[in-house]
C-alpha cells in the first residue's frame, strides 16, 4: 500500500484536538471553542453539563430567565438577544398582560427612560412595579421613592438591600435587582415561559421572535418593535439609531481606551464564555454619550454588565480596583 502523508492515530483511538490519541471514552467536549475533557462538568445557567465520550449530557431544569437594562438603552432580552433602543417615555418592560385588552395577569414592569447627556440617549431612571400594589423606584433623588396604590393586594412583595443592589422579590415569582441608577436585572421563574411580552421579549427561549410588538406582529427593526411598547402615544416615535461617538468624536479615543479592559486580559477567563464585543460596543457607547458629568458612571455600569453575564456563567472576575470604579469599602473596612 502507499503511504500517506500525515498523523493519523492507530485503529481503536481517536485525535484528542491536541496532538494525542485517546480512547473513545476520554474523547474531549467543545464548548465556546475549548476543550474539554471527559469528566469535566461546565455550568449553563441552572444546569450541569458533564463531558461524556466527546458529547455534553446536562441536567434539564427549567431556569429562572433574565432581563438587563442598562446604561444608555442597552436591553439583553430574557432569551439573549441583545439590541438598542433609545427612546424618551415610559415603556413596558416586560409584563404578563399579553393578547386583547381584557387579558389578566399578575404583574407589569414599565421603565420610564429619560434623555442622559446632550447626544440624544435615553436612560432608564425610573421602573414602575405593578404586583397589584405598585411600587415606583427613582434615582431623580437619594432616597428611592415608594408609592403604593390601593390596586388589590394579593401579591405579597420584600425589598432589601444586597451590596450595592435594591432587590424587590414578590411572590408570583417576579424579581427586580436595581443599582439604583441606571441598571436593572428583571428575574422571573420559569411558570412565565413563553407568557410575557414587552421590551424584555417572550421568554420562550427562542431570540429570533423576541421582536414581537404589541399587536401581535413580528419586527425586525428595533425602533418599530420598541416603539410599539411605548405607554403613551403623546410620546414621539424614535425614527434614528443614536451614535455619539459620531455626535462627539473627541471622546471616542478615551472611550475606547477606558473601555477596553472588557476585551483585555483581565476579563480573558469570560471571553469563551460570553462574547465581550458587544457589551465593548455598548460600553464605547456609553462612554461617548456621557457629556454631562457622570462619565466614569457610566463606563463603570458598562463594565459591570458585562461582568455580570461573566458571573451568570461561572466566570467571576475581579476587576474593580483603587483606580477602576472603587468601591471603597471593600478597600478599607
Amino acid at each position: 500500500t502507499e503511504c500517506v502523508s500525515g498523523c493519523v492515530c492507530p485503529e481503536g483511538l481517536f485525535d484528542d484536538g491536541r496532538g494525542g490519541c485517546v480512547e473513545h471514552k476520554d474523547c474531549p467536549c467543545i464548548h465556546n471553542n475549548e476543550l474539554y475533557s471527559s469528566g469535566d462538568k461546565i455550568k449553563v445557567d441552572c444546569n450541569t453539563c458533564t463531558c461524556q465520550k466527546g458529547i455534553w449530557k446536562c441536567t434539564d431544569d427549567v431556569c429562572y430567565g433574565t432581563c438587563t437594562i442598562y446604561g444608555s438603552g442597552h436591553y439583553n432580552t430574557f432569551d439573549g438577544k441583545f439590541y438598542d433602543f433609545d427612546g424618551s417615555c415610559e415603556y413596558v418592560a416586560t409584563q404578563d398582560f399579553c393578547g386583547d385588552k381584557n387579558s389578566s395577569g399578575s404583574f407589569s414592569i414599565i421603565t420610564e427612560n429619560v434623555p442622559c447627556g446632550t447626544t440624544g440617549v435615553t436612560c432608564s431612571k425610573a421602573i414602575k412595579m405593578f404586583l397589584g400594589v405598585m411600587k415606583t423606584l427613582s434615582n431623580r433623588s437619594a432616597t428611592p421613592l415608594c408609592h403604593l396604590g390601593n390596586v388589590g393586594d394579593d401579591v405579597q412583595y420584600w425589598n432589601r438591600t444586597v451590596g450595592l443592589y435594591l432587590v424587590i422579590e414578590a411572590s408570583n415569582g417576579v424579581m427586580l435587582i436595581w443599582d439604583k441608577k441606571t441598571t436593572v436585572f428583571i428575574k422571573l421563574s420559569p411558570d412565565y415561559k413563553g407568557k410575557v411580552c414587552g421590551l424584555c421579549g417572550n421568554f420562550d427561549d427562542k431570540a429570533n421572535n423576541d421582536f414581537t410588538t404589541r399587536s401581535g406582529l413580528l419586527e425586525t427593526n428595533a425602533l418599530n418593535f420598541g416603539n410599539s411598547w411605548k405607554q403613551s402615544p403623546m410620546c414621539p416615535d424614535v425614527t434614528e439609531e443614536v451614535k455619539p461617538c459620531d455626535l462627539k468624536p473627541h471622546r471616542k479615543s478615551w472611550a475606547e481606551k477606558e473601555c477596553s479592559i472588557i476585551q483585555s486580559e483581565v476579563f480573558k477567563i469570560c471571553h469563551s464564555k460570553v462574547n465581550p464585543l458587544p457589551f465593548y460596543e455598548a460600553c464605547v457607547h456609553d462612554a461617548c454619550s456621557c457629556d454631562s458629568g457622570g462619565d466614569c458612571e457610566c463606563f463603570c455600569s458598562a463594565v459591570a454588565a458585562y461582568a455580570q453575564e461573566c458571573i451568570k456563567a461561572e466566570a467571576c472576575v475581579f476587576w474593580r480596583t483603587p483606580d477602576i470604579c472603587p468601591i471603597f469599602c471593600d478597600y478599607y473596612n
